[in-house]
């Protein structure tokens, strides 16, 4: 006689086993109507798993998180069934969710077209009015290497022959198909009614370049029609604010095949590139950085100490010269450590701040690289702090007040935080350990700051705190870190002399804001969609005449605006003001200046807003005033 707990608290007693959705239905028919999976104490199962024990208990709707989930598991299997059923030739490999949707990799020989997307699509809509029943069997490994040999599907018998013998595995079964999966799944496919196949994509068997290539298609699926139709707006407002797309709208930058991953800053683009470094190393200066600057190439023997060279060997672009090996830098903290061990350090020159630009290189994949998103070359906001223990969680304190003053100035409010503690495999000892996780978390609590825990996910050397901001189309960006390390200082034989004169080992505390300006850039070109705050935008004003008996008077209104550091541009070309006005306004420039006989005649200007706002006569000196205003508040 199980006794089910329910999350509210409450208890309800059954007089024999019974299942997940019959607790549901024992309810109200609602629930049951809406149940598509369970968690039977900490365990996410099917809704047709038997209780036969005292046990609590939570229904999963598709209002839950993990009922977002399964569906979307769910509809990559509809995905594999509907094909198979169009293409029987076709063999399935893996089809995992992803974020916003899932995928499935196939082995088919004919390339999958656009038609037959719109097919496949067609067929999963009539398996789902099928109401199909799915359920669950459990075989051992070999058998179930030997059901899918029979069956024909080879790739699923390779994975499944890759699992260690002594494990049972589960089969979900829907009408004419079964799939290996851990699950848990839908009760039937009449729960999948909000799905749209979205792409069809290459990608190599298990990841590796050196296998052949299968054909991926990718699909999105939600819990209702409104949310589908919400998903499809936003990515059709990223489709128009692509940062690539902008870039060469805008003149910003290009990238080409003779430099992959690597980025052509154009004369506008990099105006806003030294105005994003300008502004992190004026912040720097005041919160007692001291700015350095390392070599590019070093001699491969110290990235073997730092231990870069076995994690990231693969990654690092190297070179060689009078019979040495050098790597081309990836990172900048094995160099830092170089300049902190010049000369003896005491306890009480600690903590030492090492701010640096530094440009770094890494060998992505060719297949990865995303316009500034994921690059080959590319310069990070980095720092490292050498500190004692004891001083962990103050450096903490005051580099998270400085990340969310720099996020608030280029318009970001909307931060996740994570800290990630220590993961099986690591460096140091508990102790170490329990007050660098003790320091941040306090550090968090302390600032009163919401914060998620990702058990395990802290770098082997030490925990962190990631820093994530969510742009306008409430997508995530990981950006800022603070990390720390007790590893690298020792391996680089980093010490100090403490209050009884002995050597210690300080520990370095690896921070970034923006993370790859690169990146950062891209960022805030797709979060304002080309349109920058005054601040930022590579032309601040454009001043245009319209006639040529009016040029005189623009060319001193354009001298004056430049003498105050306003970034200006003149347009005296014999052009309809009309003609101009529009040129202007598609290239973002934030404000326009329009001179003509009454401006000539008054000694005044006639402004107007980028987007179209007409916002009247100024004098030069009330113009200027307005525009410094703007531009210090960062408005």
């Amino acid at each position: 006689m199980p006794v089910i707990t329910l999350p509210d608290g409450s208890q309800r007693e059954y007089n024999k086993a019974i299942t997940v959705l019959e607790v549901a239905q024992s309810i109200g028919s609602g629930l049951a109507k809406a149940t598509l999976a369970g968690r039977i104490n900490d365990d996410l199962v099917d809704a047709s798993t038997l209780i036969e024990t005292d046990a609590s208990l939570q229904i999963i709707t598709a209002k839950d998180p993990e009922g977002l989930e399964v569906i979307r598991h769910s509809s990559a299997h509809l995905l594999a069934q509907a094909v198979k059923q169009l293409f029987p030739e076709a063999q399935v490999t893996i089809g995992p969710v992803i974020d916003n949707g899932f995928f499935y990799d196939f082995h088919y020989e004919q390339h999958f077209t656009p038609d037959d997307l719109k097919s496949i699509e067609k067929k999963m809509q009539q398996l789902v009015a099928e109401n199909i029943e799915i359920s669950r069997s459990v075989l051992s490994r070999d058998a179930a290497v030997q059901f899918f040999k029979d069956s024909g599907e080879t790739y699923k018998a390779e994975i499944i022959a890759s699992i260690p013998a002594n494990e049972a595995l589960s089969l979900y079964h829907q009408g004419d198909f079964t799939d290996l999966c851990r699950g848990p799944h839908v009760p039937s496919t009449g729960k999948l009614k909000v799905f749209k196949l979205m792409k069809i994509a290459g990608a190599y068997w298990r990841g590796d370049s050196n296998n052949e290539m299968l054909q991926r298609i990718y699909g999105t699926a939600w819990a209702s029609k409104k949310d589908l139709k919400d998903y499809l707006h936003c990515l059709e407002e990223a489709e128009k604010r692509d940062h690539r797309k902008l870039g060469k709208s805008l003149n910003l930058f290009h990238m080409q095949e003779e430099a992959p991953g690597m980025v052509f800053w154009h004369e506008k683009g990099w105006v806003i590139y030294q105005q994003v470094e300008q502004y992190i190393r004026d912040k720097l200066r005041v919160n007692g950085y001291g700015e350095v600057k390392t070599p590019q190439v070093v001699d491969r023997l110290l990235w073997e100490k730092s231990g870069h060279w076995d994690k990231f060997g693969e990654m690092i672009f190297t070179t060689h010269s009078e019979h040495r090996d050098y790597a081309i830098k990836p990172m900048n903290c094995p160099c830092h450590i170089q300049i902190y061990n010049q000369g003896l350090k005491s306890y009480r020159d600690l903590p030492i701040r090492l701010a640096e630009f530094g440009s770094c290189h890494r060998n992505e994949p060719s297949g990865t690289l995303h316009g500034l998103m994921r690059v080959r070359n590319f310069v990070q906001d980095d720092a490292h702090i050498f500190c004692t223990e004891a001083q962990i969680q103050t450096e903490v304190s005051i580099f998270i007040d400085l990340l969310f003053e720099v996020y608030t100035d280029f318009g970001f409010d909307d931060i996740i935080i994570k800290l990630s503690t220590r993961p099986e495999k690591r460096v140091g000892n508990d102790d170490v350990w329990d007050k660098a996780e003790t320091a941040l978390e306090l550090a968090l609590n302390n600032k009163d700051l919401a914060w998620g825990l990702q058990p395990g996910e802290g770098a082997f050397y030490g925990p962190k705190i990631e820093f994530s901001l969510k742009d306008c189309l409430g997508r995530v960006w990981q950006c800022g870190t603070i990390q720390v390390d007790f590893s690298m200082p020792e391996r680089l034989d980093a010490t100090y002399i403490d209050e009884e004169s002995h050597r210690q080992t300080p520990v370095m505390l690896h921070r970034a804001i923006l993370g790859s300006l690169e990146r950062f850039i891209g960022i805030l070109i797709e979060h304002h969609s080309g349109t920058f705050p005054l601040w930022l935008s590579p032309a601040q004003v454009m001043v245009m005449n319209i006639a040529d008996r009016h040029q005189e008077y623009a060319e001193n209104i354009y001298t004056k605006l430049e003498k105050q550091g306003i970034r200006v541009k003149i347009d005296l070309r014999n052009e309809k003001i009309g003609f101009k006005i529009r040129e202007h306004s598609m290239q973002r420039v934030p404000y326009l200046i329009i001179i003509g006989d009454k401006e000539l005649e008054n000694q005044t200007i006639t402004l107007r807003a980028q987007k179209g706002e007409n916002l009247g006569s100024l004098s030069v000196e009330e113009l200027i005033l307005k525009l410094k205003l703007q531009i210090e508040s960062r408005q």
